[in-house]
């Protein structure tokens, strides 16, 4: 089978962020991301400069995904609770490993403070609805965190409503 000549930069980046998550970051080679994407190990060095770039593109792009679904779900569910919001964010962002991405962005000061200013904005959004907004938000990254590990039980309408 031939090789794809071209693919959208949010394939790329989807590829790099699920082998973050699956592997770490030294996970991801030009040659890891070639094997997964079909496309050409020299044409991703010439799409993307190097391997810090490509990294970087790709987190840039994970925050700009959780930004938007933050900014739909603010608009689709203004007069609901903190659980309504929460549920659309994660609904639109179910594919995006954020974990990892929280993870790999601790290298760069920019994505670092574009982590710091989604969860103040999340943190935000939550306090309007119900003034244990930090704490809300606190379940809900501990639930991201152990669902792929098996961590079903838990539930966060329980939890928000024992606050």
């Amino acid at each position: 089978m031939a090789r794809p000549r071209s693919l959208p930069d949010s394939q790329v980046y989807a590829t790099v962020l699920g082998l973050i998550a699956a592997d770490g970051e030294k996970g991801v080679t030009f040659s890891s991301v070639s094997l997964k994407t079909g496309l050409a190990g020299a044409s991703l060095v010439q799409r993307y400069g190097g391997l810090d770039g490509m990294l970087k593109a790709a987190l840039t792009w994970g925050w700009a995904c959780l930004e938007e679904a933050l900014t739909q779900a603010e608009t689709q569910v203004e007069d609901r609770g903190p659980q309504a919001l929460l549920k659309l964010v994660h609904e639109q962002v179910t594919d995006l490993p954020i974990c990892a991405l929280i993870a790999a962005s601790q290298r760069d000061a920019a994505l670092r403070q574009r982590a710091a200013d989604w969860r103040a904005r999340v943190e935000a959004a939550l306090t309007a609805r119900n003034e244990a907004g930090p704490m809300v938000f606190s379940l809900w990254m501990g639930q991201w965190l152990w669902e792929p590990m098996g961590g079903k039980g838990f539930k966060l309408k329980d939890a928000a409503r024992r606050l």
